[in-house]
């Protein structure tokens, strides 16, 4: 059973009506701890060996957080800047992360279909998050294809239901499969896989 790390960084969490369902989920599920980010350091002060020994107890990292002017929300990005240190994360003796998985759980306003070449948005999901898939890769992890609820400003409730069912499959999936595949194609699969 792998251990999983949800790092949730929403700057309105209290209002963000899809956050907190899927938080709640796979709240009380064992070997998943979930950090609120912005509940721990609401002044930005991160404490960076407290968050190293975390990641190390970990075999899962989910980045959750709100796509916010297409990237994550300021307190993620300090964690990231702040935590994945050269020599540590990275670089000449940066082990530590290494073969670790990374999940980033995204909730936008826009669809799906906005996240198209031929959307409203003009690129896909998978552009706008290609600088956490970089982090990743640099850090010697394995970036898995992004877990993502769109529309969430007009979500109907039997449609936030069925995505909080599929990322509490996702994570249980990520806790319990015996493998990963190499190649996933998206998000979807991960709960179909070996089925």
């Amino acid at each position: 059973m792998r251990k999983i790390l949800v790092l949730l960084a929403h700057p309105k969490y209290e209002h963000s009506h899809v956050n907190l369902q899927l938080t709640k989920a796979i709240s009380g599920l064992d070997n998943v701890d979930i950090r609120d980010l912005y509940q721990l350091y609401p002044d930005f002060d991160i404490d960076v060996q407290a968050e190293q020994e975390v990641l190390l107890l970990s075999d899962v990292i989910v980045w959750q957080h709100p796509l916010y002017w297409y990237s994550c929300p300021p307190l993620m990005k300090q964690w990231i800047d702040l935590v994945l240190e050269f020599g540590w994360a990275y670089g000449p003796g940066g082990i530590y992360l290494k073969n670790k998985l990374v999940l980033s759980s995204i909730t936008s306003g826009g669809t799906d279909a906005a996240y198209s070449k031929e959307g409203r948005h003009g690129h896909t999901l998978a552009e706008f998050l290609l600088p956490l898939l970089q982090t990743a890769k640099l850090c010697n992890m394995r970036y898995l294809p992004p877990f993502h609820v769109g529309g969430t400003h007009r979500i109907q409730s039997e449609e936030l239901r069925e995505a909080a069912t599929q990322y509490r499959n996702t994570i249980l999936f990520l806790r319990d499969s015996p493998e990963i595949p190499a190649e996933l194609g998206d998000w979807k699969t991960l709960t179909t896989y070996g089925r």
